[in-house]
């Protein structure tokens, strides 16, 4: 007969110092699997005597039934001692302080668009926004633009079908805030998108933004518009900034100018940014042709006005000293990165 007691004993020590569920599964295999310990004594059964095996069967399956138990006791005690060690290392400390989210940054476009925004509310000045696709009475019939005139070549304007396209200029908006306020004052802003068949390159591209702005009242001066756009330009470039008029032509305005800052890089004296000249193009304005306003409901005798009309791409590239034009539209993270975080 097999000595049952100090096998008991083997198997209570070996499972009492199983100190993970993987050992103490290789002693389950070792001591309870078909190849086991336990199932070599039930083998030798049919050489024990007759007399002798109902005890030997008793002792082991009793030694089988008691393995069982230490097994699912050990089992029970590993499984919560592994359980207690997760939640110990899981434990939040809520007296620790919180990651900030990183929300990224602003691309300097919104970052200029923004700040013309607060510029011009700030000297009274409505921001509306409009329809990116527009009828073509209000793109360019409204603006004084004729059926023959360059900007409606298909090469430059994007249409959609014969009355409508996208806009390729926010005056679309301002046709219609003419004609809705008509014959009372204006004083806005429009800021939006606008679209041309263009070829990007460095400095131009099919889709851009502008803001433009009208004012319409009774005997509006063009010192008024002059005196507006020297308080835009020393605000975004400096308060040394000096601006210039320069005649041109444009069909919503009569007279139209052209309109220079003084060179921010070298204060007027020449140099390679200004090509010599100490003066930079940053937008065209003008007094409001009389047309526009007799087509919108307006009496022109007696109500006059100004309208500017301000390129976003090219304050910022001017402020920011960005010399191409699709670093604001390729989204590269190192780019954006330069520019002030999000609040």
């Amino acid at each position: 007969m097999p000595n049952f007691e100090e096998l008991k004993s083997e198997i209570a020590k070996r499972f009492d110092e199983a100190d993970s569920l993987e050992a103490l599964n290789d002693l389950r295999i070792e001591y309870l699997g078909k190849k086991g310990k336990i199932a070599d004594l039930m083998k030798q059964m049919k050489s024990v005597p007759k007399e002798e095996k109902r005890e030997f069967g008793q002792a082991v399956n009793q030694i089988k039934t008691e393995t069982s138990a230490l097994f699912d006791e050990k089992k029970r005690a590993l499984e919560a001692k592994a359980l207690e060690e997760k939640l110990a290392s899981e434990t939040i400390d809520l007296t620790l302080p919180g990651r900030k989210p990183a929300h990224g940054n602003l691309n300097p476009l919104t970052l200029i668009e923004q700040e013309l925004e607060d510029l011009f509310i700030g000297l009274g000045y409505q921001v509306i926004e409009g329809d990116e696709v527009v009828d073509d009475l209000y793109c360019f019939e409204r603006a004084n633009i004729p059926k023959d005139h360059p900007a409606r070549d298909m090469q430059d304007s994007l249409y959609l079908d014969p009355e409508h396209l996208l806009r390729t200029h926010t005056t679309a908006i301002q046709m219609k805030v003419l004609e809705q306020d008509a014959p009372n004052p204006i004083k806005v802003v429009c800021p939006g998108k606008v679209y041309r068949r263009d070829d990007d390159d460095a400095t131009h591209s099919h889709q851009f933004m502008q803001m433009e702005g009208l004012v319409i009242g009774e005997h509006v001066p063009l010192s008024d518009l002059k005196g507006t756009l020297e308080f835009f330009a020393r605000k975004m470039f400096g308060e040394e900034r000096e601006i210039r008029f320069r005649p041109s032509f444009f069909p919503f305005t009569e007279p139209s100018v052209e309109v220079d800052v003084s060179c921010h890089m070298c204060g007027g004296k020449g140099c390679p940014t200004c090509k010599g000249t100490g003066w930079i193009e940053i937008l065209g304005a003008g007094e409001v042709n009389p047309k526009v306003l007799e087509m919108a409901g307006y009496d022109s005798t007696k109500m006059n006005g100004f309208a500017f009309g301000i390129g976003i791409e090219r304050v910022a590239m001017l402020k920011y000293g960005i010399d191409d034009i699709r670093h604001f539209y390729t989204n590269d993270q190192r780019f954006n990165e330069l520019f002030d975080r999000m609040d």
